[in-house]
């Protein structure tokens, strides 16, 4: 059952699991260059170096909240933990393309077996009177993840750590994931469904068939100039999408164990929180992508440069996340409305400010960016909570697989549209590099800012997380199988 206090060291444990994952996805980009001129590669081989481990990531998450339900999420992170490292060491190690290829791929795989244990464990082990505080340090953790990543690869680079170059950038991951394997086999318990019986496989396979034709061209579709094939993948990803559902159905009314319970999508908190949090992901990811575009291609920033201009955002993001977890409990819903208003505010004041003629200069941007993480901050790492907050520990699994696969997949959708609106009005020939990348940060501002504000509509009509003195609903028992290692 859900421990009476909160065991916070096992949720920091699973906090540095989301942390190495997410930090990935940023510190590779940085190390793009780099990689390329070292192994004598083209842009294809760079793009599959970079997308491989998103592809895997954002497929398998769902699976990979199951597979802990059924076998057990402490086992299922251990083991996830493990495929990551050792895929990190291949990486460094790599003489060519095909090696670091394949061993992002098997990153990706361990990404989606360790982060949707995170949500997972802060589910089950989190009294409710604690969710509030221990989500608000997962966003901030996640924030924190996504900026060092462009800071940390570019000190890495920079530095030549003994004189490793590029590879630094995944030699880092192995102390963090081997302190990671040894803290989760000390301080985690065993945890799984109460009634998990075993893996669906036929719906293992049309679920990822699915998700493949969605991510797949969303993370290739802008590199290839969208073509044919990417329109054709989408166009069949809702037809394979509709099978898998009939496919549930009929399992569970045989009695039968699916891989996703289709009557928890009717559960409203869930279903609209899950296109939420994609579009919070939609508008965070493409933002940082264009906005480093547009300091080191427009300005002439490095990497490290780059990432000490978000550095007060990133700050901000910190505090507003701690603060969303104090003022949550006491003001409820009210505080992602707030934050989900200045959010948006935050994107239009960028847009406007550039587009009103002021010059694109970091002293100019960083104001608005520090209000975008204040907004980000106050509406992200709550709406993360609302999501899981009404879910039995039977589905907290595959239930963090899909808020996992709702951002992964956010993130590729935003880096396709409003990188599509950034490159498109990017034109360095006609106006000057410096007002160019002003000129196109505006328009994907403007983008971004019509994400925002779906995402603030979604935000008032989404049932939101409860205040500290309303009544919680009733959890049922973890089973017995919930223990502390070695017992």
């Amino acid at each position: 059952m859900t421990p009476a206090t909160t065991p916070w060291r096992a949720v920091a444990v699973v906090l540095t699991g989301a942390f190495m994952a997410i930090l990935d996805s940023f510190i590779v980009i940085v190390a793009g260059p780099s990689i390329k001129a070292d192994l004598h590669i083209g842009d294809g081989p760079l793009q599959w170096v970079l997308a491989g481990y998103q592809l895997t990531y954002a497929v398998l998450l769902i699976t990979g909240g199951r597979l802990g339900d059924l076998y057990g999420r402490r086992r299922v992170l251990l083991f996830g933990t493990g495929a990551f490292t050792v895929a990190s060491v291949v990486c460094a190690m790599a003489d060519g393309a095909a090696a670091l290829i394949a061993a992002r791929l098997v990153q990706g795989l361990g990404a989606a077996l360790m982060l949707p244990q995170t949500y997972a464990f802060l589910t089950v082990l989190v009294p409710d009177r604690d969710r509030h505080r221990a989500f608000g340090v997962l966003g901030m953790v996640m924030g924190l993840a996504a900026v060092a990543g462009q800071l940390a690869g570019g000190l890495l680079i920079g530095s030549d750590v003994l004189g490793s170059g590029w590879r630094s950038v995944f030699w880092i991951n192995v102390p963090i994931g081997l302190a990671t394997l040894g803290l989760a086999a000390r301080w985690l318990p065993e945890s799984t469904a109460p009634r998990a019986r075993r893996l669906d496989l036929p719906g293992v396979t049309v679920l990822s068939a699915a998700l493949t034709l969605v991510a797949f061209p969303l993370i290739q579709g802008r590199q290839a100039g969208w073509p044919g094939w990417v329109w054709a993948c989408l166009a069949a990803s809702p037809p394979c999408l509709a099978a898998f559902a009939v496919l549930e159905r009929r399992i569970a009314a045989r009695g039968g164990d699916p891989l996703v319970r289709i009557g928890l999508f009717r559960t409203r908190s869930f279903s609209v929180g899950l296109v939420l949090v994609l579009l919070l992901y939609t508008v965070v990811t493409s933002y940082y992508l264009v906005l480093s575009v547009s300091l080191q291609d427009g300005l002439g920033l490095s990497a490290l440069g780059a990432g000490l201009v978000y550095t007060p955002s990133a700050v901000a993001f910190f505090l507003f996340s701690l603060l969303a977890g104090r003022l949550v409990p006491v003001h409820g819903h009210r505080v992602l409305k707030a934050g989900a208003i200045v959010l948006t505010l935050g994107y239009a004041a960028t847009a406007a400010l550039l587009l009103g003629g002021a010059p694109f200069t970091p002293a100019v941007v960083v104001p608005t960016l520090v209000l975008q993480s204040a907004g980000g901050g106050l509406v992200i790492t709550p709406s993360l909570n609302t999501v899981l907050s009404r879910i039995s520990p039977d589905d907290a699994g595959v239930a963090s697989g899909a808020l996992s696969t709702a951002q992964q997949l956010g993130g590729a959708l935003g880096v396709a549209v409003i990188g599509a609106v950034f490159f498109g009005s990017f034109a360095p020939a006609s106006h000057g590099r410096a007002s160019a990348a002003g000129h196109a940060l505006a328009m994907a501002s403007l983008a971004t800012c019509a994400a925002a504000a779906a995402a603030t509509v979604l935000v008032f009509l989404l049932r939101g997380p409860s205040r500290a003195a309303a009544p919680q609903p009733e959890r049922p028992a973890e089973p017995a199988t919930a223990r502390e290692p070695g017992r």
